[in-house]
């Protein structure tokens, strides 16, 4: 191969080399454009569609009355109003039926926690003011662990929780095991 034929192979790696990276950075600022252009559009990420006022949370709403914090919305289906404070949880325990769709409010009316049902994808940031929401059927009657898994304080090693899932009466529930 003469220096000429070298020259060019050389030449054509390095233009292919220079247009992929070229590629990536109009792919990068695209992304970029996409993400900012969905936040001034007003996109809601999840958990922020409801908000509270945290001072507040208490002594009014659904957190403030114990008859509203686990409430059988519909056949099978829960809603469970959560709070996470330094250093706890309300309600301990929560209890709901094996088989159930179970959605968690969960706020904070203090600072940042987490809610972490071990044994489970249940993990949410609490945030004060904000509301966060999930929802999750437990298949597997037991007792499950709640942890709050961002630093909160000096008591947070001692922050647990549990959520005590009550076995179905009646029909077997089938499922992941979870």
């Amino acid at each position: 191969m003469d220096e000429h034929e070298l020259h060019r192979r050389v030449l054509t790696y390095e233009r292919g080399w220079i247009a992929f990276a070229l590629g990536m950075l109009v792919l990068f600022l695209a992304l970029i454009g996409y993400t900012l252009g969905g936040q001034l559009a007003g996109v809601v990420p999840h958990g922020e569609a409801e908000r509270v006022d945290p001072a507040r949370v208490r002594v009014e709403g659904p957190w403030a009355d114990p008859a509203r914090l686990v409430v059988k919305t519909a056949p099978g289906r829960y809603t469970v109003h959560a709070l996470a404070f330094a250093f706890g949880f309300q309600p301990n325990p929560i209890e709901v039926p094996q088989g159930a769709e179970v959605t968690f409010k969960i706020t904070s009316p203090d600072v940042i926690h987490g809610f972490h049902v071990e044994g489970t994808p249940i993990n949410v940031e609490v945030i004060p003011g904000r509301v966060a929401v999930v929802r999750f059927t437990f298949r597997r009657a037991g007792e499950y662990r709640v942890v709050c898994n961002q630093y909160c304080g000096l008591g947070h090693h001692t922050m647990f929780g549990r959520l005590i899932v009550v076995p179905s009466q009646g029909e077997a529930v089938e499922g992941d095991g979870r």
